[in-house]
């Protein structure tokens, strides 16, 4: 009987350090109600609550990993694409957290599934594969704005896959070629129109130096020699162009 009359005090006394000795760790806090009204933010450390006047609710402050799943977007040209992401956020403000909306976690990733909608909605598809960065930081600063009543601040999101279908994906390898081709085609006209501009220049110069047309005759002659070596020449001498030219412009009548 005396050992049942002590074991009970000692049953209680653990039994009420239990409900009433919270130790919080360092990334921990406590939202403390009294008689359900909000009274404190305790933690991290030891912390004594009395039941049942006294409740308290752990909040982690750790940051959250948020994998938003994948979305049905139409961009602004009207193409059907499949996007996913991630989120990164945490709890900065636990009362707010806790008081403000019913699940946090829940709520930021119904926002942040509408907010990946709408503000992909309003770009093309060209600008979903090229400027990734730059709607990451528009969606993370939509979501930030919208979060900070309910004491969250989130720290970065990352859009992870835009998937298009096959036949999207055909329709873009085909405008991808013809870019190339057009590119090529732009490029070689380039090029025939600076080699064009050379030799005028040339011509230019020979006309001015009938000798070198001369060398050029021979070096010509040279050339052709090597590669058609079956081939036999019989060199045209320049003087009876030139004589013939002369006579030419003799024969022609005055004023003609």
């Amino acid at each position: 009987m005396m050992s049942a009359y002590y074991l009970f005090p000692i049953i209680a006394v653990f039994v009420i350090g239990y409900f009433v000795i919270n130790i919080l760790r360092e990334y921990e806090r406590g939202v403390v109600f009294f008689l359900g009204r909000f009274q404190s933010v305790k933690g991290p450390g030891l912390v004594i609550i009395i039941p049942p006047i006294q409740q308290m609710v752990r909040v982690d402050l750790r940051t959250r990993v948020l994998d938003v799943p994948t979305q049905d977007v139409i961009s602004k040209d009207n193409v059907s694409v499949k996007v996913n992401a991630v989120v990164y956020f945490r709890v900065v403000d636990p009362d707010k957290a806790i008081i403000q909306v019913e699940d946090f976690h829940a709520a930021t990733s119904q926002l942040a599934q509408t907010t990946l909608r709408s503000v992909l909605g309003q770009h093309e598809l060209d600008e979903m594969l090229s400027e990734r960065e730059n709607l990451n930081a528009d969606i993370q600063e939509i979501l930030d704005k919208q979060t900070d009543a309910w004491g969250i601040k989130v720290a970065n999101v990352e859009i992870k896959h835009v998937d298009l279908d096959e036949s999207m994906i055909r329709a873009i390898a085909k405008q991808a070629e013809a870019e190339r081709m057009r590119r090529a085609k732009v490029i070689a006209a380039e090029g025939e129109l600076q080699a064009s501009h050379k030799l005028t220049e040339a011509a230019s110069i020979l006309q001015q130096q009938p000798d070198a047309i001369t060398l050029r005759y021979l070096q010509t002659m040279v050339d052709m020699s090597h590669e058609h070596n079956q081939t036999i020449f019989f060199p045209f001498p320049i003087e009876l162009l030139h004589a013939a030219e002369a006579l030419g412009g003799r024969g022609k009548p005055a004023g003609g």
